[in-house]
């Protein structure tokens, strides 16, 4: 949602009028418009349609466990009528529509409307999943029927490149990727969005990945167009949803004068540059019990600063909490936090304290920590994280923390080792040195 209320507030600086459309809760968990744009911008809020399975109040995936979102594909898949005849009436110069909305693009093409696919992943992730014959299932000999498939580069990249799934990472994320009686595959989603538009935009640039944007134009023959580089960044929380977040447009302090904030900074202002590890894992990921528990010893063996927003729950349903090690946060007084509540994630990066991001590798974080110069210590959970993972490692932009490529499991030493190696050690400097270089380099699109 984010990326795209982003995105809204850039055209609408350019003067255009802007019909944000989503669910109730959705657009009410969205940050307040700065005053110079809310009368260029309009939330239309259109009902999410019942179906069998889906938790009631449920409109986005942070209110679900994973293995329920498909329940809430299919209840979008529902508002194709209500956005046709939105479409029918509004008669917008352009609809820019996301992955669970697929369908949109033939929709605005019967009306005449010209359509953008918005991806919010990267263009090695749509350049890896194939040409849209292969995501529709139409070409079935070069189908990946098997997770081990989704492990090797595929034959349609002609350079030489690591992004791939582990084998862990695909296993997990499997059923979404090929499907089920009760779920359309992702990959179908992404062949249809992007057979249906008029328009490719990618949140990325050609700074950080020119030869997949370009490969990516080539596969699909339609104007790709990278926005990250025009978009800002947007003060957007971690953990459970304020009342109201101010964004970078707002102009008004109002987050500088929050409580929660005020706390923060005074804890990060006692550290030296560069020594605290900030931990965050997102709305949607969630480690097991067992991964927290590792986690948490390897912030302890690692003897470094740490800032740790932890989910105990992936939603308010989810009765599976998980809890810190016996009397961790009580050995761990002074050296480290673990915060359960919201935290101003932006805010947190920027701050000087803060040597190192260890994280789930969603494109959003990866975003906002390079965005601070931060170095990223990765552990992998769902989607497309191990793809982004593979790219950030071959730019040495991010460091993985070593698991088993089965099961995907880890050691609290590895965690510490691998912390202490990509925030104060010398074998990590060039983690350090190079995030800060692709911040600080402009590029433009080759000829």
């Amino acid at each position: 949602m984010i990326p795209f209320l982003q995105l809204s507030k850039l055209i609408a600086k350019k003067g255009h009028r802007i019909s944000f459309v989503s669910t109730p809760r959705n657009i009410d968990h969205l940050p307040k418009l700065p005053p110079h744009l809310s009368a260029l911008i309009t939330f239309v809020k259109l009902p999410l349609p019942t179906v069998d399975n889906l938790l009631k109040n449920a409109e986005a995936p942070i209110d679900l466990p994973y293995d329920k979102v498909k329940y809430l594909k299919k209840a979008y898949d529902q508002l194709q009528q209500p956005i046709a005849q939105l479409l029918e009436d509004a008669t917008p110069d352009w609809v820019v529509f996301d992955l669970i909305n697929y369908w949109v693009g033939p929709i605005a093409a019967k009306l005449g409307v010209s359509s953008a696919y918005f991806s919010i992943s990267i263009a090695a992730t749509l350049c890896f999943v194939g040409h849209v014959p292969i995501l529709m299932e139409v070409a079935s000999g070069e189908a990946r029927a098997k997770p081990k498939d989704f492990t090797i580069p595929p034959k349609w990249v002609p350079f030489e490149s690591t992004v791939a799934f582990r084998l862990f990472e695909i296993k997990r994320i499997f059923d979404d990727v090929e499907g089920c009686d009760e779920n359309i595959p992702v990959l179908y989603h992404m062949g249809a969005g992007i057979d249906g538009c008029d328009v490719l935009a990618v949140r990325s640039s050609y700074e950080f990945e020119p030869e997949w944007l370009q490969l990516l134009e080539e596969m699909h023959q339609k104007p790709v167009i990278p926005v990250l580089k025009l978009m800002p960044f947007c003060q957007q929380p971690v953990g459970k949803l304020p009342p109201v977040v101010v964004d970078e447009d707002s102009g008004d302090g109002e987050l500088d004068d929050n409580e929660e904030w005020k706390e923060i900074k005074e804890w990060l202002d006692k550290h030296t540059k560069g020594s605290v590890v900030y931990v965050a894992y997102g709305s949607e990921a969630k480690p097991s019990q067992l991964e927290v528990t590792e986690i948490a010893l390897g912030l302890e063996l690692s003897e470094l600063p740490f800032f740790w927003t932890l989910r105990k729950q992936c939603c308010s349903v989810d009765t599976d909490v998980v809890e810190l090690p016996d009397s961790f946060e009580d050995r761990m007084k002074g050296r480290g936090v673990v915060w359960t509540s919201w935290a101003p994630q932006i805010k947190i990066l920027s701050h000087d304290s803060v040597g190192g991001v260890l994280s789930h590798s969603a494109w959003s974080s990866v975003v906002e920590a390079i965005q601070f110069e931060k170095p990223l210590i990765l552990l992998t959970f769902l989607a497309e994280q191990g793809q982004n993972a593979r790219l950030l490692e071959e730019k040495k932009m991010a460091y993985s923390i070593p698991r088993d490529y089965q099961n995907g499991s880890f050691t609290r030493d590895s965690v510490a080792e691998s912390l202490r190696l990509v925030v104060i050690e010398d074998g990590g400097k060039k983690y350090r040195d190079k995030v800060k270089e692709n911040h600080e380099r402009r590029g433009q699109k080759p000829d």
